[in-house]
């Protein structure tokens, strides 16, 4: 439980400002330096924009994950990169994310780049805030690789992966990272064709050595890639085998379902505290500060104060960023409007 009630936070990647965007649709115009002044740069846009929402947790938004070679798979060993899915027009679907062929036995000698970013980010961040990394989990990092003959099954590359996560997380913690986010929506968005059990055991066994050691968190969600789902939008399938997740912290997607089994809280907040979606980050319906404080107190009728937190339903890297910006300023002040009439402020 943790000792600041209704506290604020983000699940973790944030809009890139339009010119990182272009920068990296031309990286071979950039030398090593270059790329890291780019980095340096959009990670504190990032913070600025959360330091001036006034959050009280904060992350680098992500900001460095701009291109395949910075990406998770591309710290991977044995990966052979796709940049294209197999469709490439029409409107926007999962489908046209790229998959990419394995060549090789999965290694990731370097770890994933995140100890990295969290440090850039301890670097850059003014006191205040907590900091917080976030790190995929094995089985959705597993979703957009394909199986082969040494890794016949999505499962098998989990298995494989699983390793490669935890011993991020591992050095994440020696590095000080006091809370963190083990993301895995892929759990969630199928959750109700695949063994629920099965999935509980592969995220505790991943976490295992460092739980006790940070925050752990992690985020379910329904998918989020343009702005669209790819599951079915309920959290019924996935319970009551995912009270058994070994985490302080679950961020659950309520705002764009309109808080739909927003009742589920009660009993998750016996479990861990709850990060609550109040935010919709595939509506351009800027939530005002009077929203977010009714929303707040909806959930306030379901759980206690010292076991909620609000965020955005998900990560904020499909959403606008004159959007997000706005979005998480109402959203603090509507939070802090709530603590203020609660004597918590």
């Amino acid at each position: 439980m943790k000792t600041n009630p209704l506290r604020t936070t983000v699940v973790g990647s944030y809009p890139f400002p339009a010119w990182l965007e272009h920068a990296a649709e031309h990286l071979t115009d950039f030398g090593r330096d270059d790329i890291a002044e780019l980095q340096r740069d959009a990670a504190m846009i990032a913070i600025q924009d959360q330091m001036t929402a006034g959050l009280d947790v904060i992350t680098d938004g992500e900001q460095t994950r701009f291109d395949f070679n910075l990406s998770f798979y591309g710290y991977i060993e044995g990966i052979a990169r796709e940049d294209a899915g197999a469709r490439r027009y029409g409107p926007p679907a999962h489908d046209q994310r790229g998959k990419h062929q394995i060549v090789g036995e999965l290694r990731a000698p370097r770890g994933l780049g995140v100890v990295e970013e969290y440090k850039r980010l301890v670097a850059l961040a003014p006191a205040g805030p907590s900091l917080k990394a976030s790190v995929p989990g094995p089985y959705t990092l597993s979703g957009r690789l394909i199986p082969n003959a040494d890794y016949p099954t999505r499962y098998a590359l989990t298995e494989a992966l699983l390793p490669i996560v935890r011993a991020e997380l591992e050095a994440l913690v020696a590095a000080g990272c006091a809370e963190l986010t083990v993301d895995e929506p892929s759990m969630s968005c199928y959750a109700y064709k695949e063994d629920t059990d099965r999935f509980v055991d592969i995220f505790n066994r991943t976490v295992a050595p460092v739980v006790g050691k940070t925050r752990l968190s992690t985020h379910l969600c329904f998918g989020n890639f343009k702005g669209r789902a790819v599951g079915p939008r309920q959290y019924a399938p996935m319970f009551p085998a995912f009270y058994a997740m070994t985490v302080d912290e679950m961020h659950l997607e309520m705002a764009s379902r309109e808080f739909a089994e927003l009742e589920t809280i009660t009993s998750l907040a016996e479990h861990y505290d709850v990060a609550v979606g109040i935010v919709d980050v595939k509506s351009y319906y800027i939530e005002t500060a009077d929203d977010i404080a009714r929303r707040v107190r909806a959930c306030l009728r379901y759980a206690p104060a010292d076991r909620l937190v609000f965020a955005p339903d998900c990560g904020l890297s499909q959403t606008a960023r004159w959007a997000a910006k706005q979005k998480l300023v109402n959203m603090v002040a509507g939070v802090r409007n709530v603590k203020r009439d609660l004597g918590l402020a």
